[in-house]
């Protein structure tokens, strides 16, 4: 039985990874996570009853600590997702973003890095560190194109220029050092357990509260949505068939400006949960000023990762954008744990603009 060290699993994408791993009876799942304000115990509750599953509560910076998690359980892999993630709260405090992003993924790198070298030659042949990123350290695309693999660098916000710096050093330690580093970069992901000061989510339970539904600017800003549980599934595939030293794009394929979503909401909660007495929950959108240095449109060409990885999402945006809501709206004891009093929903990103 393979053993799987993943940084950040009682994040979003993390926990979903996590229960997805664990559906495969010879994976052993170690999760290493500071439990930051979007990293919550309840949301591995049901993985916490499974015997394959083991919690070691850290911060990436602590290199001891990392160094005796790696000796005590011998991972054959890493997949780290560990990170300080939402570009509002980059604008408002970056140093959280540069110590956990950039300091911390170099402290990780290091840290595996011994580890890799002490693995006998079959395991260290077959071990992988799996860096998982966004789309976002590609920049702002105009009207046309896709972002490739080989798109230049050029990162716009606090947030992303933190990623863009650690996707650089696991690059740099895979061709200086010889670690057998795959990165992905991934376009905007929504399911279930995502915090909710990212836009689905936070539609959803302020247009369930009858709260104003904001939008930056003009609403316009384009993304390319992937439902979680295809990122799972992609950066599975990159884990056992990517190639060390390469980048895999993973995307949706849907590309949705921001106030189509947020009346694709409006129509699916007006049907789901009606409130006649109300009114249609458009009538909740706000138009607002703009975020700074917003970037206006983002979308991925994943050629590569289905010729190489054998992936593509399956899900498509209305079925999973169903499914999520859904779930939010069966998880509401789920909404209101998560919010422990320090975020209340409100406008993040204008501290420092």
């Amino acid at each position: 039985m393979r053993t799987i060290l993943v940084t950040g699993g009682a994040g979003f994408i993390g926990s979903n990874l996590i229960y997805r791993l664990l559906e495969d009876e010879d994976a052993r799942v170690v999760n290493f996570d500071a439990l930051t304000y979007a990293g919550n115990p309840e949301t591995l509750a049901e993985a916490g009853r499974n015997p394959r599953y083991a919690f070691v509560h850290g911060d990436i910076c602590d290199g001891a600590l990392v160094g005796r998690t790696l000796a005590e359980h011998r991972p054959a892999a890493v997949m780290h997702l560990a990170a300080e993630s939402h570009v509002d709260r980059s604008i408002d405090g970056p140093a959280e973003f540069l110590r956990t992003n950039v300091t911390g993924t170099f402290t990780l790198l290091e840290a595996v890095l011994e580890h890799w070298r002490a693995l006998p030659p079959g395991a260290r042949a077959a071990f992988r560190f799996l860096h998982v990123s966004t789309d976002e350290v590609y920049g702002s695309l105009g009207a046309e194109g896709r972002f490739t693999e080989t798109t230049k660098y050029a990162p716009n916000s606090p947030y992303s220029a933190s990623k863009a710096a650690s996707d650089h050093l696991a690059r740099a330690w895979h061709h200086t050092y010889g670690l057998p580093v795959v990165t992905t970069n991934c376009s905007n992901n929504y399911g279930p357990f995502q915090f909710p000061e990212k836009l689905i989510p936070l539609m959803i339970l302020n247009a369930l509260e009858g709260r104003e539904l904001p939008v930056y600017g003009d609403g316009r800003q384009v993304r390319d949505w992937l439902y979680v549980r295809d990122h799972c599934e992609g950066l599975l595939a990159a884990l056992a068939r990517g190639r060390a030293g390469e980048v895999y794009n993973l995307g949706g394929d849907v590309e949705m400006e921001n106030i189509a979503v947020v009346r694709a909401i409006c129509a699916l909660l007006d049907e789901m949960r009606p409130d006649p007495a109300a009114g249609a929950r458009e009538r909740l959108i706000r138009y607002v000023a703009d975020r700074p240095g917003h970037d206006r449109r983002y979308a991925m060409d994943t050629a590569k990762a289905r010729a190489e990885l054998g992936w593509a999402p399956r899900e498509t945006f209305a079925g999973g954008l169903r499914r999520t809501i859904c779930w939010y709206l069966d998880n509401q004891p789920w909404c209101r744990g998560v919010q422990d009093g320090s975020y209340r929903r409100e406008r993040l990103g204008v501290r420092r603009a």
